[in-house]
């Protein structure tokens, strides 16, 4: 919102034009009976009018022009003022009474990161969120937020904020409908995919552009966003429209291998499952389908017969046999100590110094890419 807008005049009371009407009739001596005869409409309506019950029309307008002389633009604006005046008020009546919404989203947080400006009253807080939501009510955000998430089946084990979620998908939205894509073409997707995965070794500079740059021209937007607290989202997968899809990655990635490892995985949810469906990482699923996501990253990594063949030697606990395994599949070597961790086939605190430690910028809230930390490759 501009600042000029934020500071323009909104009167909280806009008269009838009813009253306009009877100055005027008071001006020129005429009476309410003097004006229906003259512009052939029963008293009634003219009493009406004058009262605000009866709203001016475009034929009344032109009508009290021919008989007044005010331009029929002049009373059409007063009614259209008028009556959006009253639809104001009514709606920060309706507003008042949803306050409570405010509860359930950390708006504190929203407007430190800039996704929502600041409101000087808590009425005004409401119907900004609205707008950051895309919804008229918060009737419509438990519908299209609430209700879906709630779909989840959550951890007991750690406090889960819905609201705070909702606001981190919504703001993933909002950045990739920026993001200019070719309508979606899952031939394309696989084609574009061989390429991507020799990205996993290149300067986080360089591999995220190109990795944003190659899945636009397959019809998905790729965005990086800073999680919310209490969220507990890796990631997450969704339809746009049925031409464009969007993977949302969040901060919870400490390391390049669970970063590249969750994308793909991202990717299997698109190319396996439907496009009515939402998958939240991090939060529990359909277990066939997230196994299903699992086995197509595993092996868009790394081959499941080049892993087996891998996997049979002895000496693949060396650092150097990792190093040149990876430089062999042209991928990072961290990708493929994330993955022996998690077969068991390395102890989690053995070869983690052949991983890339990720520093995501959050100044503000946003991480538009992560970087590199300082001392690593």
């Amino acid at each position: 919102m501009s600042k000029r807008m934020q500071n323009a005049y909104a009167p909280d009371y806009v008269s009838p034009p009813g009253e306009t009407l009877e100055e005027l009739l008071a001006a020129k001596n005429m009476t309410q009976t003097d004006l229906a005869q003259r512009m052939g409409r029963p008293l009634k309506t003219i009493n009406e009018i004058i009262q605000g019950k009866a709203a001016i029309t475009p034929e009344t307008a032109l009508q009290l022009e021919r008989v007044l002389g005010a331009p029929a633009s002049f009373w059409n604006n007063r009614e259209r003022n008028y009556r959006e005046s009253l639809a104001r008020h009514q709606e920060n009546q309706q507003l008042e009474d949803q306050l409570g919404w405010l509860q359930e989203v950390p708006v504190r947080e929203l407007v430190k990161r800039g996704w929502v400006p600041r409101a000087t009253s808590k009425i005004e807080q409401v119907r900004l969120l609205l707008q950051f939501f895309c919804v008229a009510s918060t009737a419509q955000w438990h519908i299209i937020y609430d209700q879906p998430l709630a779909a989840f089946r959550r951890s007991e084990a750690f406090p889960i904020d819905s609201g705070a979620v909702a606001a981190w998908l919504r703001r993933g939205e909002i950045l990739a409908q920026e993001l200019l894509c070719a309508p979606y073409e899952a031939t394309q997707l696989r084609a574009v995919l061989t390429d991507i995965r020799t990205l996993t070794s290149a300067p986080w500079e360089e591999a995220l552009p190109e990795l944003t740059r190659r899945c636009a021209t397959a019809g998905v937007a790729v965005v990086f966003l800073a999680e919310l607290p209490r969220t507990r989202v890796c990631g997450a997968t969704r339809w746009l429209s049925p031409h464009k899809a969007l993977i949302q990655l969040s901060s919870r990635y400490k390391t390049d291998d669970h970063l590249w490892f969750t994308f793909f995985h991202e990717v299997g949810h698109i190319l396996l499952h439907g496009k009515r469906e939402m998958f939240l990482e991090g939060w529990m699923e359909d277990a066939i389908k997230e196994a299903e996501a699992n086995r197509f990253a595993a092996d868009a990594l790394i081959p499941s017969s080049v892993w087996a063949r891998f996997v049979r030697t002895r000496d693949y606990r060396s650092k150097a046999v990792i190093t040149a395994f990876a430089q062999e599949l042209g991928i990072a070597p961290g990708i493929v100590v994330g993955r022996l961790q998690h077969e068991e086939l390395l102890l989690h605190s053995h070869c983690n110094d052949l991983k890339r430690q990720l520093l995501w910028h959050v100044e503000t809230g946003v991480a538009d890419s992560p970087t590199k930390a300082p001392g690593t490759y």
